[in-house]
């Protein structure tokens, strides 16, 4: 029979010993264990969330969605032909380009794995990256480069880009590798790689009379950070809204926002409506006027204040006015301007000082574009100025006179600008400014295509008020040039000096950015002491943002489309994780 004697010992676990004490407790001092039981309980798991909430960290997470109304109607998404801000958004999104904007507003690679410049700046050699890929799966190659740049450059196409590269060769070396080619040295090419690439083996059945008329324009196929996911047209077929995912296969990591919809208004009113019902949370380009009466919610939404590099100046021709001719005069008439007072005035507030012709923002020059620079009126100065340089006001006439090539001149001048709110409000300024220093002027609004054909052309203006676009590396040389003076040059000022023409052949030539923001601040220089020109301000992008998009960054933005430049690094959705989880995101 087996033996089945019990041990001589139970051991009985902590649980057991536990709940023994516990029941040999009297009624009241069990009531009061557990009771202290359950605080330091709690107390326990406060710890742990406040351990957990002080040591983990907020990352991105892929999700959400992000509306926003432009105004106008989807007709070219093709970055060799696209012209209207709707295109242009849509292409920037969709298509992608050799270089595009870093997060630090300069140009870097995109496509291009490298770019590489010849010592005589004539050949750019750039090395493709073998692992982009089209939205439909096809890898890019060099093939799509070539392909993309003939039709830039196709006569019959027009494309606004065509003038980019007119004398622009370009060479296949290899798969993933090609050469463009200059005539001549120009250090702002490297801007112009940031062109879309079309996908040769979608275009190429296309031929150039029907290019303009495949709907690859309407339902667009490209490399870049968003694809298209859907198009919900009205009762028309017209387009208005597109919606777009993120692209899953790209090459530099599926962007943050999953799902980018843009609406598409026919008016700014349209657009402004959408906005206050809610239906969009993104508007850029719009007007101060507009802004003023949305009432923004600064809880849900801000305003981003992007500088453009645009200049606006009053030129002036020496050749049409005597008066002018005067050095003290174009000295007195700079000082006496309050710019601080002109930008409220025109711009409601939104703009920057300038006088000098670098736009803020987009140089390391900024010799006279200081934040703590005063630009205010010098009223007293500018009399004193007019005063040492011998112009005296007349008492019939209270406008002040100087004799100049043995002739009195009386300080009197028109100033053409063109038929808008912006130049009628500015000009308006300026002659109020102007004329009590004893100056007389009158404006002479012209219709834009007038003011091109028939005033700028054949340059017949006494001093002209207008704009330039410089483009972000600042090419100062279509406008400044002696070699520019006549049409269909920009030197609109008649502006001829050997130094100045030296300066800006060299920042033509030079890709070294230091060797360029020194002769830059020379070219300052030069400009200053002869004041061919009275700067005014520079514009900027105004655009309603949400808070709730993160990590969004505008710097170095030349044109508006190059918002969504940095698109792929914004996000809404996060997640709270331990440091250490961090380390292979």
């Amino acid at each position: 029979m087996e033996n089945t004697k019990p041990p001589l010992y139970k051991k009985n676990s902590l649980v057991d010993i536990y709940f023994s004490k516990l029941h040999a407790l009297r009624p009241s001092d069990g009531l009061l264990f557990k009771g202290t039981l359950i605080v330091c309980f709690g107390f326990l798991l406060l710890f742990i969330t406040q351990l957990s909430t002080s040591h983990t960290v907020k990352i991105a997470t892929h999700g959400g969605t992000f509306t926003e109304g432009i105004v106008g109607t989807p007709r070219f998404i093709n970055p060799v032909l696209a012209v209207s801000r709707a295109d242009k958004d849509l292409s920037t999104l969709i298509y992608d380009g050799l270089m595009s904007l870093g997060e630090n507003g300069d140009l870097v690679p995109n496509v291009a794995e490298s770019v590489t410049v010849s010592d005589d700046g004539l050949t750019y050699n750039v090395v493709l990256k073998d692992n982009v890929t089209f939205h439909d799966g096809v890898k890019l190659t060099a093939k799509d480069i070539l392909f993309t740049v003939a039709s830039i450059q196709e006569p019959l196409l027009a494309s606004p880009l065509r003038a980019n590269f007119d004398g622009v060769s370009v060479e296949e070396v290899g798969e993933f590798e090609i050469n463009f080619v200059l005539n001549e040295p120009y250090a702002p090419f490297l801007q112009n790689l940031t062109f879309g690439i079309l996908p040769q083996h979608v275009w190429k059945e296309a031929g150039i009379e029907e290019f303009p008329f495949s709907k690859n324009n309407s339902e667009p196929i490209g490399s870049g950070a968003y694809k298209v996911e859907k198009i919900i047209r009205n009762a028309s077929g017209i387009p208005e809204i597109y919606i777009l995912k993120a692209f899953s296969e790209y090459h530099l990591g599926i962007s943050k926002i999953e799902f980018i919809e843009l609406h598409f208004f026919p008016t700014t009113d349209k657009l402004a409506d959408a906005f206050r019902k809610g239906l969009i949370e993104g508007v850029v380009g719009i007007d101060q006027a507009r802004l003023a009466n949305l009432s923004l919610d600064n809880s849900k939404f801000h305003i981003e204040r992007i500088p453009l590099p645009r200049t606006f100046a009053v030129f002036i021709n020496q050749n049409k006015s005597p008066a002018l001719r005067d050095t003290s005069a174009r000295r007195a008439l700079d000082i006496s301007i309050d710019r601080t007072a002109l930008i409220n005035a025109t711009l409601g507030g939104y703009g920057n000082p300038i006088q000098s012709p670098l736009p803020k923002g987009f140089s390391q020059t900024d010799t006279d574009n200081k934040e703590d620079a005063d630009y205010t009126a010098s009223i007293e100065a500018a009399r004193d100025i007019l005063s040492d340089g011998g112009w005296k006001l007349n008492s019939e006439t209270q406008i002040l006179e100087k004799k100049i090539d043995g002739t009195v001149t009386p300080l009197s001048f028109s100033i053409s600008t063109a038929n808008s709110s912006i130049f009628d409000t500015t000009a308006d300024f300026l002659k109020n400014s102007w004329e009590k220093l004893g100056a007389s002027v009158s404006v002479k609004q012209f219709e834009q295509s007038d003011l091109t054909q028939s005033v700028i052309r054949p340059r017949d203006y006494e001093a002209l008020l207008f704009g330039t676009q410089l483009g972000r590396m600042l090419d100062f040389y279509s406008f400044w040039h002696s070699s520019q003076r006549n049409d269909p040059g920009l030197n609109i000022s008649l502006y001829a000096n050997i130094t100045t023409d030296s300066i800006l052949s060299e920042m033509r030539r030079s890709n070294a950015a230091e060797d360029r923001d020194k002769a830059m601040s020379r070219f300052v220089s030069e400009i200053d002491k002869e004041k061919p020109a009275i700067f005014l301000y520079s514009p900027e992008l105004l655009y309603i943002f949400p808070n709730r998009i993160l990590n969004a960054s505008f710097k170095g933005v030349s044109e508006p489309h190059e918002r969504f430049d940095g698109i792929r690094n914004w996000y809404i959705e996060t997640e709270s994780v331990w440091p250490f989880f961090t380390k292979n995101i």
